[in-house]
């Protein structure tokens, strides 16, 4: 090999190596896009159902579901914060929010399957079922994104 060669391999790892490390950025940036799309849309949908079924709908005998699904509306913005603020508070109340909506989507849906009359339509029924399992999935990712690396340093929570 000549040295045009060598030179122009070891610019292409270098770029390589770069591209690699800027598309990890990339990806955790969207994600964090992503979730703060995504929440703030989860809670409008899922707190006009329940604002739906406790005012509106007629018939209604079993507040337990709309009531959960007003619950998780709230969780859904408190966690958006995390997502929109950079500061550590922010992190902070997203970490716990996400953390009781995960034990909630496990706990309501897990019922669900053992007692679905009692639990009724929730957004958590079968683990979120009725919004493609989104509800099971998106607490796991929240919190895969806010304790990533490069979100704990974006958050000034590590160094």
């Amino acid at each position: 090999m000549n040295r045009t060669s060598k030179s122009t391999n070891k610019k292409q790892i270098e770029l390589d190596q770069e591209g690699e490390e800027k598309g990890l950025s990339g990806f955790i940036a969207t994600a964090g896009v992503i979730l703060a799309i995504s929440y703030p849309l989860l809670a409008i949908s899922t707190g006009l159902r329940a604002i739906y079924q406790l005012f509106f709908k007629d018939g209604v005998t079993n507040y337990l579901a709309p009531a959960l699904s007003a619950i998780a509306a709230l969780l859904y913005l408190i966690a958006t914060i995390g997502f929109a603020v950079r500061e550590r508070w922010a992190w902070r109340i997203s970490v716990v929010a996400l953390g009781l909506e995960m034990a909630l989507v496990l706990l309501v849906g897990t019922l669900s399957v053992i007692y679905p009359n009692t639990i009724g339509r929730t957004v958590w029924r079968y683990y979120g079922i009725d919004y493609a399992f989104f509800p099971l999935v998106q607490p796991l990712l929240g919190l895969l994104w806010l304790f990533h690396h490069k979100t704990l340093t974006a958050y000034g929570i590590r160094q």
